[in-house]
């Protein structure tokens, strides 16, 4: 294209601010598209008579709302959106049969639980009592559904009383619970240096500021981990240490060991996201297991069981557990009895585990269609994991990729949409389990196995 000129404001007193803001402006009206590249910084600085810093620190404000992304040696270039807290609606999670094949969202397949709840709701039907269901806080619901959700966590390695858990809207509520309780605006959150995308809205409605830690393929590395906490002075931190979004990285046992003693040394609380601790057939056990007392562990059964059974499961210390109730119940007062009752139920007849097996399998049939499209290619990945984390070649800048791949009619996630400092990884994640079709997966990963075999082009 020729070189890119914003229309600038004339009263505008902001020069940086305005440019970004005609780069969002061109970007939604189609004159900037996906891909294309912005002039250098010091050329549209000459061209508009300012000064390089202020089109740096325009560039530097455009990447920080996700409309460009920066490649060294390469220039700046227009970026696939990243998904933005809804305004008027929710983002739609439905599962299409056409269109675009949809690697971008990490949702399990949508199970075998169908004829499962037909019996169970059979069941319910001819029980009495079954309007304790539609009142609020019964004890007589709410005690048997905590005994299943400290059965639950128990499978894992996690020996906690039933009064140490609250029950939430899913795992998401849960941590987002847990942040609210515990943090108050301007407090540090060390995190991993690639973080899961809702905690970095999550924090920026909070006012949290975000301190990356340092990452291996094991996960997050330990002394990283305290530095981060000693140079923000951190009270709080977020970990996925199994199954890790996005690179797929499970922490070891050695490495939860060295964080736990971290947590306890420097008296920092970790929220622990396991929502996909189910998925594995052997992992280690949950830090909250080895630092009891500094660890808010937060599960659900929508991984393990079906995505639309949102009930999670918040295990704390007892100091800790008040405070985040009572967020839970600020937001929502309390999951829907009878649907925390029908995962009660699946936990305790074993249909939770049927549910969870099917899961498995599922996810290691997609990872066998992977291995056998991508061929010998290096990528991260775990047999009963939901997604992979495939690391781009030389040749392949990562905005360019998944422009390429999004017109080619598959949608991926760039690497930077979950990353917290600078460090940008050169990769994406493709989610395996969102599409119901294998036959549209194996059509997918077949143009990404083309995009990385023609460097830079398709290859039939």
């Amino acid at each position: 294209m020729a070189i890119w000129r914003p229309a600038l404001d004339p009263d505008s007193s902001n020069r940086a601010t305005a440019i970004a803001d005609a780069i969002a402006a061109d970007v939604a009206s189609g004159r900037l598209a996906v891909g294309d590249r912005l002039p250098p910084q010091r050329i549209l600085a000459w061209a508009l008579g300012l000064s390089p810093n202020t089109v740096m620190r325009a560039y530097d404000e455009a990447r920080r709302r996700g409309l460009v992304a920066g490649e060294v040696g390469r220039g700046t270039y227009v970026r696939v959106p990243a998904p933005a807290l809804p305004r008027g609606g929710l983002t739609p999670l439905s599962r299409s049969e056409d269109g675009p094949v949809d690697f971008s969202r990490n949702l399990p397949f949508t199970g075998a639980a169908a004829e499962e709840l037909a019996a169970t709701l059979t069941e319910l039907g001819k029980e009495p009592g079954l309007a304790d269901f539609l009142d609020r806080g019964e004890e007589r619901v709410r005690a048997p559904q905590l005994a299943a959700a400290a059965a639950f966590v128990g499978r894992i390695g996690l020996e906690v009383p039933s009064s140490s858990i609250a029950l939430a809207n899913g795992g998401q509520q849960g941590v987002f619970s847990a942040l609210m309780a515990l943090s108050r605006p301007g407090d540090a959150l060390v995190v991993e240096a690639l973080t899961y995308q809702p905690v970095m809205a999550m924090a920026l409605h909070l006012g949290l500021r975000l301190v990356p830690a340092a990452m291996d393929g094991e996960g997050v590395l330990p002394d990283a981990f305290e530095a981060a906490v000693r140079r923000s002075g951190a009270r709080l931190a977020y970990l996925m240490p199994t199954l890790h979004t996005p690179t797929t990285a499970t922490l070891g046992l050695d490495r939860r060991r060295e964080i736990a003693a971290i947590a306890e040394r420097r008296e920092v609380t970790i929220i622990e996201d396991d929502v996909f601790g189910f998925l594995p057939r052997e992992r280690p056990v949950p830090i909250a297991a080895l630092a009891s007392s500094r660890t808010v562990f937060v599960t659900s059964v929508s991984k393990s069981m079906a995505p639309g059974l949102r009930v999670g499961y918040v295990a704390a210390p007892g100091p800790l557990l008040s405070p985040i109730e009572a967020a839970i119940a600020v937001s929502s007062w309390m999951p829907p009895p009878l649907m925390a009752e029908i995962a009660r139920r699946w936990i305790v007849d074993g249909t939770g585990a049927r549910l969870n097996a099917a899961q498995q399998a599922h996810a290691a049939r997609r990872q066998v269609l992977a291995r056998r499209s991508l061929g010998n290619r290096a990528y991260a990945a775990d047999p009963q994991g939901l997604h992979l984390w495939l690391p781009l070649p030389p040749e392949w800048p990562v905005s360019s990729f998944v422009a390429a791949a999004h017109e080619a009619g598959v949608r991926v996630n760039a690497g930077d949409l979950f990353a917290v400092g600078a460090d940008k990884p050169s990769a994406v994640r493709l989610c395996l389990s969102h599409e119901m079709d294998d036959r549209r997966v194996e059509e997918g990963l077949t143009v990404i196995a083309s995009l990385l075999a023609g460097g830079g082009r398709i290859v039939p």
